[in-house]
């Protein structure tokens, strides 16, 4: 029996060699970890348990049958992080270049399998040269039955993939479908087409980088959530991003101790909000002030800043943050603010995270580009969200909220369930001088002098009209607060909201305006 034992240990030592001594140290010259090194860092110390170590390819084209490595290019298994546990699977480059196989794709299919089975979280760390073309169609199959497997678990399990390298071709496509993509700076990348294929087919000369880097999906595409300058930053992220997160979609994120008599008001809160009301301010400086120590992981920061959206706790609750951000076009909602935010809600109605709305919103963006590239599409992708979700969901208007923006903004009329105003609110069709212009146009027009009337009719609109208390007259704003008291009130709220129970008509699924 020793000697088996001592054989399985040799077999085992070889297996998590991945492709040996000189492609490990291939890829630390990238500045890249292993693939196990990756997942040392990435859970509990001492809580990883692998499966199929001993897994190997099957095909005997193009050399492979005498080209065998254990694990085929994927380290998979379980283990816990921060004590709760989860599913993981890490591409290995050092195998094949991380190459996608049929035996590679199974312990892939194997592991998220399982995840779904017992309900928990699958991380996916992707570094690999795409399919394996020696392979063919049973490479491109191996891919398929991911993407199947992604799109059953969606809105099961939270998914979330991490891209430590090249992520290229059909096998974008898996991380485009899970919840939260994050990425390593000028190491990882993504794109359908390499820039060698670009320039065939559309003669542009384009580097990596600019084509598919971290960067470039940051803040232009929108396709990377998260973004951190190594991967051991990245890493500890993915962590992060979890504490906030729960296992499942019956079960709840983790609640933090929190002692609600220290909570005190936050005179800041007063003097935040400019009395000029054209005047930009920056919304995470309240954000900051009204959650728990401080601490904002913000989704998406370099993408459509017009809209913030992000995780935090208030009174030790778990809870997802959506707010305008004046200091970026003045808080306007346009395509990709409105893509933005629906995603997020969609992500925190379907696994329990209540939602908090920051709303200083003076409209969506007018204009031809806006108008021919789907504003009212896309635009209502935000407000189907807010409507279908069924989670705790309270509002503070802190100062504007015009026209369908308002509605959309989760206003009392689509199921907000708690709508607080400040003082400094103004709640109205449109802005008070073009709405002073249309009504009385006439007036305006025939006036000795037009402008002196026009200020004389815009003062009286603004003193009747631009503040919160019509709405609060009609109940659609539930109480006037003075904002140094708002988080208690969110506390409160939040507390009150911790049981809800709300439910959508029975149907097979929404056909939601995509």
């Amino acid at each position: 029996m020793d000697k088996k034992i001592e054989e399985l240990l040799e077999k085992k030592a070889k297996a998590q060699l991945g492709g040996g001594e000189s492609k490990i140290k291939a890829q630390h010259d990238k500045g890249k970890l292993t693939a196990r090194e990756r997942i040392e860092l990435l859970v509990d110390e001492g809580s990883f348990e692998e499966i199929d170590i001993f897994v190997k390819h099957r095909a005997v084209d193009f050399g492979l049958d005498k080209q065998h490595y254990p694990g085929d290019g994927v380290v998979t298994g379980f283990a816990k992080i921060d004590g709760r546990p989860i599913a993981l699977f890490s591409q290995d480059f050092t195998v094949f270049g991380g190459s996608l196989s049929e035996a590679h794709a199974e312990k892939i299919v194997k592991v998220m399998n399982m995840a779904m089975k017992v309900g928990i979280p699958v991380i996916g760390l992707n570094d690999s040269g795409g399919a394996r073309i020696q392979e063919g169609v049973s490479s491109l199959g191996g891919y398929a039955d991911i993407f199947l497997l992604n799109t059953l678990a969606s809105g099961v399990i939270p998914q979330i993939s991490v891209i430590l390298g090249p992520c290229a071709g059909g096998a974008v496509y898996s991380p485009a479908i899970t919840d939260f993509v994050f990425m390593a700076k000028n190491t990882s990348y993504m794109f359908v087409t390499g820039p060698n294929v670009v320039k065939t087919v559309t003669h542009e000369d384009v580097s990596f980088e600019d084509l598919g880097g971290a960067e470039t999906h940051a803040m232009k595409s929108g396709v990377a959530h998260f973004i951190y300058d190594n991967e051991i930053e990245t890493l500890l992220n993915v962590r992060k991003l979890l504490s906030y997160v729960p296992l499942n979609f019956m079960d709840k994120s983790p609640i933090k101790k929190f002692d609600k008599s220290l909570v005190k008001n936050q005179e800041e809160l007063n003097s935040i909000v400019p009395d000029n009301p054209n005047k930009p301010y920056n919304m995470k400086e309240i954000i900051s002030l009204l959650v728990d120590d401080n601490e904002f992981l913000e989704v998406h920061s370099n993408y459509a800043e017009n809209i913030i959206v992000g995780f935090a706790r208030v009174g030790g609750m778990a809870v997802g943050i959506v707010a305008n951000q004046p200091e970026v076009l003045a808080g306007v909602l346009d395509i990709n603010a409105s893509v933005k935010g629906a995603r997020f809600v969609r992500f925190c109605d379907a696994f329990n995270i209540p939602l908090l709305v920051l709303v200083d919103v003076p409209g969506f963006l007018p204009g031809t580009e806006q108008e021919w590239n789907g504003i009212i599409r896309h635009g209502a992708k935000l407000l189907f969200a807010f409507c279908e979700a069924t989670v705790p969901k309270v509002t503070v208007i802190t100062r504007k909220a015009y026209g369908g923006a308002y509605d959309v903004m989760n206003s009392k009329h689509i199921r907000g369930d708690f709508n607080f105003a400040w003082p400094s609110a103004e709640i109205a069709v449109m802005g008070p001088k073009g709405a002073v212009e249309i009504i009385f146009k006439k007036e305006i027009s025939s006036a000795k002098d037009p402008e002196k009337e026009l200020e004389k009719k815009l003062t009286s609109y603004v003193e009747k009209f631009a503040n919160p208390y019509i709405a609060a007259e009609r109940g659609y704003i539930d109480d006037v607060i003075v904002p140094a008291e708002t988080k208690i009130k969110l506390i409160n709220a939040f507390e009150m909201l911790k049981n809800k129970v709300d439910k959508n008509p029975k149907k097979k699924h929404d056909n939601i305006p995509l």
